[in-house]
C-alpha cells in the first residue's frame, strides 16, 4: 500500500466533493495498492493550512461552510510558493508520492495562475492533477515538457466534459490511432439553454434555472458567450491534434435570446440547433471553431437534451468514435479528479514504464517551450 499525499489548490464544491469521494471509494483505493493523506489545503477566501501526519479534511468542509478561516491568509504566501513550503516539509515528493489537486476557477484571459500551480507543482517533484481548463488550454506543451522533464505526471480529465475519459481514451486505449479532428457538444449550459428556448421558454428564464442549479456562474457570459466552450476546444486541440492554441484562437460564436425563434423553426422542421465545437487539421494546419450549428435530427449531436454532451472524434483508422455524457455534476467532476490519482497510483506501484507514460513522454521531441510562461 502506497500512502499519497495531496496539496489541495482550491477548495471550493469540486474539491471538496473530490474529499468526501476518497473517503466513499476507499476500498476501492485499497483495492489498487492507494491510501491518501490530505497534508495542505490552499484557497481564495479561508486561508491556507498544512500538516506534514495530514489534515482532518471534512473538519476543513465544516469550516469553510461556516465562513471559518481554515488557516493563515493566503496573502501572506501565494499558492506556488505555498506548494513548494508542504513539499519541502516532507519525503513524499522525492519518494514520489506528492501529488497536487488544482481545481481553482478559470482564467479566461491566460490560464493564471493556475499554470504557475502546475509549474510549482511539478518543480517541487509532485505530480499534477487538475480540472482547471486554463493550463492545459494555454499552455499544455510547455507543461507536459516541464512534467517529462521531472518524471512526473500532469494529468487533467476534469477539464473537458467532467468524469467522462476523453483523453484517458486516446492516451491509453487507441495506439497507434491518429486523431483527425472532432467535434462536439461541450458545455451544458448552452445546451441546456437552446433546449429550452425550442420549446418556447425564454432565454433569461433557461438561464437562470441553470444559475439556480450551480450549473452556470452568476457572470453566465462564459458560457453563453462561448469562451468555455472555446477553452475545451484549444485544450482537445492541443493534446488531440498536437495544436498550440488557445482560446483566443478558437473562432467564436456564442448564443442569446436571438436563437430562440430560429430554435423553434429548426425544431419544428425536423433539425436542432446546437453550440457545436470543432477542430480539425486543414492544409498543414489547426482550425478550431465554436458557434451555433443547424444540425439534421439524425446527427448524434442533434439528439442532446438539456444538460447532456457528446464528443464525435474523427480518426483515420476506426473513423468516427463517440462518447456521450448523459449526466453531468460535481461527483462526476470529482470522479476525473480520483481517475487521474488512480492512474498516477498504477504508474508508481507498478513496474516502471509498463504502467503507460504521460503524454509529454510519447511528444517530448515535438514539445517546444512557451516563452510566455
Amino acid at each position: 500500500m502506497t500512502t499519497f499525499e495531496l496539496v489541495l489548490v482550491g477548495f471550493g464544491h469540486v474539491a471538496q466533493r473530490f474529499v468526501t469521494l476518497l473517503e466513499e471509494q476507499r476500498a476501492a483505493l485499497a483495492r489498487e495498492r492507494i491510501a491518501v493523506r490530505v497534508v495542505g489545503v490552499a484557497t481564495r477566501r479561508h486561508g491556507a493550512a498544512s500538516a506534514v501526519r495530514g489534515l482532518d479534511a471534512a473538519a476543513l468542509i465544516n469550516r469553510v461552510a461556516r465562513g471559518e478561516r481554515i488557516g493563515r491568509s493566503r496573502e501572506e504566501r501565494p499558492a506556488a510558493d505555498f506548494i513548494a513550503d508542504v513539499a519541502a516539509a516532507n519525503d513524499a515528493a522525492r519518494e514520489r508520492r506528492l501529488i497536487v489537486v488544482e481545481t481553482t476557477t478559470l482564467d479566461i484571459t491566460r490560464g493564471q495562475p493556475a499554470i504557475e500551480h502546475v509549474r510549482a507543482g511539478l518543480a517541487s517533484g509532485a505530480h499534477v492533477i487538475t480540472a482547471n481548463k486554463g493550463p492545459v488550454a494555454f499552455a499544455y506543451h510547455a507543461l507536459a515538457a516541464a512534467a517529462s522533464r521531472a518524471d512526473r505526471r500532469f494529468l487533467f480529465e476534469g477539464a473537458v466534459m467532467d468524469g467522462v475519459p476523453i483523453f484517458n481514451l486516446v492516451r491509453e486505449t487507441l495506439p497507434a490511432v491518429t486523431i483527425l479532428g472532432f467535434r462536439g457538444v461541450v458545455n451544458s449550459t448552452t445546451n441546456f439553454i437552446l433546449t429550452a428556448m425550442e420549446q418556447g421558454q425564454p432565454f433569461a428564464e433557461a438561464l437562470s434555472e441553470m444559475q439556480a442549479m450551480g450549473i452556470a456562474e452568476s457572470d453566465a457570459s462564459l458560457d453563453v458567450d462561448g469562451w468555455d466552450a472555446a477553452a475545451k476546444t484549444a485544450a482537445l486541440a492541443n493534446v488531440l491534434l498536437d495544436a498550440r492554441l488557445t482560446p483566443r484562437d478558437v473562432e467564436r460564436v456564442g448564443i442569446s435570446a436571438e436563437l430562440g425563434r430560429p430554435a423553434m423553426e429548426a425544431r419544428a422542421a425536423g433539425r436542432r440547433l446546437k453550440l457545436v465545437a470543432r477542430a480539425a487539421r486543414e492544409d498543414g494546419r489547426i482550425t478550431a471553431r465554436v458557434a451555433p450549428e443547424e444540425l439534421p435530427d439524425d446527427d448524434l449531436l442533434a439528439g442532446l437534451e438539456g444538460q447532456q454532451n457528446a464528443i464525435i472524434l474523427h480518426t483515420d483508422l476506426l473513423g468516427e468514435v463517440a462518447v456521450v455524457q448523459r449526466g453531468a455534476g460535481l461527483t462526476q467532476t470529482a470522479y476525473a479528479l480520483l481517475s487521474d490519482l488512480i492512474t498516477i497510483g498504477r504508474d508508481v506501484n507498478g513496474p516502471r514504464g509498463l504502467r503507460g507514460r504521460p503524454p509529454a513522454r510519447r511528444a517530448r521531441s515535438r514539445a517546444r517551450p512557451d516563452r510566455t510562461l
